[in-house]
């Protein structure tokens, strides 16, 4: 069956105040062929230029239709309530003006969807970091391609895929069981109209294909709602959605309704407790907030999350303002997750958060040594090393026997890291082990080159312990003493190479390399942009 023969597509792309974007997303939308009958772009009343875009293109393309309205709603699901009412196609596949269909993406969907009679097609999508240009896969390994679900209930670790983009929707299937995304300011609307479509049990095809590019631009004026994290309100109303989401899926299947309270617990959670930021209004709040949802978990649902998440519940329920060692839950939340010391223990022996919160870490004797939130602390050793220390953890690791080290640079853009050799780890009188371990800025920038980074390059600089019962585990640096001090070093290849190691937002060590005058120059922009934002969100 070739594509003129394969039934219609009607692709719905919503705007609001895009106009430099949304001709890109239109544009992907049409480029996918005879497939796609119909674009509709609904304009939300936007005040920029988006209706004129729009409707140039209309008068271009016939297969453009264009929803002007004429009040904006202040959320993503009423305009795509208003595609789906004029959709004519037999298939509903919704696109963001800020983002991209890959070429033959509706194919690929529409065939799958044929093959196997299934009223729901996903895809798989990327989240595109711009301008770097790297590709993160969104739930990788969550789908197989070519398998077909005949129920969620059968696979409940669907709910975490929240997206309704990256996915096809029989347009009788949606009519059937009125499926519609919530109307207003409702924030998080993929939620819930996922979860009202996984309660309707639907078959559910896999195509392995890419058919979303979900583009990410952190340093845009406006970042998207899932990035702006800063306000205590954007935490409120991904609560409420979760809320409301969970109870859909919960009176159609406990199973669902159970996995969406562990999703929440293991992925939700986390995510924001480690951007919990230092202002204390900001903490307080989060923190109330937090207590007061997680007060209504079943003990359960709990029980069945992962025990970095059950640790953070407690710590969350056992005291009702944020602790003195706060820093130590949001490291615990990072990835890889770090549980700095001191290690406390309980009145029988057992580990437990601290001496003031003795909620008991369960489960952590049992945790395979790759999964422990170990930590490494980095201090200079001359020019080109780090004297680390690996922690030990209640006794874990050393039952293990940590044996060697090696130092791993990984390019924030993404890509293979450097690996640096291995160096043998020496015991300490703390209990720990500790290392030096060399390397070579100079080397680093060249590999950097080499693999297409120019100008300024970012990397994550990361340590994997090798065990003597063959083990291992891999985990961020955190700086310590005067390690975070920029340096301007002479190069033969640059002139000067100028390496600044940073503390990240997760409190763990990474370095920008500025290669020659060009890339000094980067760096210095960077810097100033950094700044600027700052200033802007403070």
């Amino acid at each position: 069956m070739n594509s003129s023969n394969l039934p219609t597509v009607s692709v719905v792309v919503i705007a609001y105040n895009d106009a430099g974007l949304v001709g890109e997303a239109v544009s992907s939308a049409l480029a996918q062929g005879p497939v796609v009958t119909e674009v509709i772009a609904v304009d939300d009343a936007s005040s920029d230029g988006t209706a004129r875009v729009l409707d140039e293109l209309a008068s271009l393309h016939p297969r453009l239709k264009v929803v002007h309205r004429t009040e904006n709603s202040g959320g993503c699901g009423t305009p795509r309530n208003d595609g789906i009412a004029a959709a004519s196609g037999r298939y509903v596949l919704f696109l963001d003006s800020d983002d991209i269909l890959p070429p033959g993406a509706a194919d690929a969907l529409v065939r799958t969807a044929e093959r196997h009679s299934a009223p729901v097609t996903v895809g798989a999508a990327v989240r595109r970091e711009l301008p770097q240009r790297h590709d993160v896969p969104w739930m990788p390994g969550l789908y197989t391609p070519g398998d077909v679900i005949e129920r969620p209930a059968d696979r409940p670790e669907l709910v975490r895929d929240t997206l309704c983009v990256n996915k096809l929707y029989e347009r009788a299937f949606l009519q059937e069981h009125g499926l519609r995304f919530p109307d207003g300011r409702f924030v998080y609307e993929d939620f819930v109209f996922t979860s009202r479509v996984l309660a309707a049990a639907p078959r559910i095809a896999v195509t392995g294909d890419l058919v979303y590019v979900w583009h990410v631009r952190r340093s845009a004026a406006q970042v998207s709602i899932s990035l702006d994290r800063k306000d205590v309100g954007n935490w409120r109303s991904r609560i409420e959605a979760h809320r409301t989401a969970a109870r859909t899926l919960a009176a159609a299947s406990p199973v669902l309704g159970s996995a969406c309270q562990v999703k929440f617990l293991e992925y939700d959670l986390p995510m924001y407790l480690r951007e919990l930021g230092r202002d204390p209004d900001y903490q307080a709040a989060w923190w109330t907030l937090t207590r007061e949802y997680l007060d209504t978990f079943a003990e359960a649902d709990v029980e069945a999350a992962e025990a970095r998440a059950r640790w953070i519940v407690r710590v969350l329920r056992a005291t009702a303002t944020p602790p003195a060692d706060v820093e130590r839950l949001t490291r615990l939340a990072a990835q890889p997750p770090r549980l700095l010391p001191p290690y406390a223990v309980g009145a029988a022996g057992e580990p437990v958060w601290s001496e003031e919160l003795p909620v008991e870490l369960d489960g952590l004797p049992a945790l395979p040594v790759e999964d422990l939130p170990v930590t490494v602390d980095a201090e200079p050793a001359g020019r080109g090393a780090v004297r680390i220390r690996v922690h030990d953890l209640y006794g874990r690791l050393a039952g293990a026997g940590p044996q060697t080290a090696r130092l791993s640079f990984m390019p924030r853009a993404g890509g293979e890291p450097v690996l640096a050799r291995p160096v043998e780890l020496v015991p300490d009188q703390g209990g720990g082990w500790t290392a030096v371990l060399p390397f070579r800025l100079a080397d680093l920038a060249v590999t950097g080159r080499r693999r297409g980074l120019r100008r300024m390059q970012a990397w994550n600089v990361g340590v994997g312990v090798q065990c003597a019962d063959g083990s291992s585990v891999f985990t961020s640096l955190r700086p310590r003493g005067r390690l975070l001090r920029r340096r301007a070093l002479p190069s033969s290849r640059y002139g000067v190479l100028l390496a600044q190691p940073y503390r990240t937002g997760a409190g763990a060590l990474a370095l920008r390399l500025a290669p020659g005058a060009e890339g000094a120059l980067d760096l210095v922009r960077n810097r100033l942009h950094r700044a600027r934002a700052a200033r802007g969100a403070g």
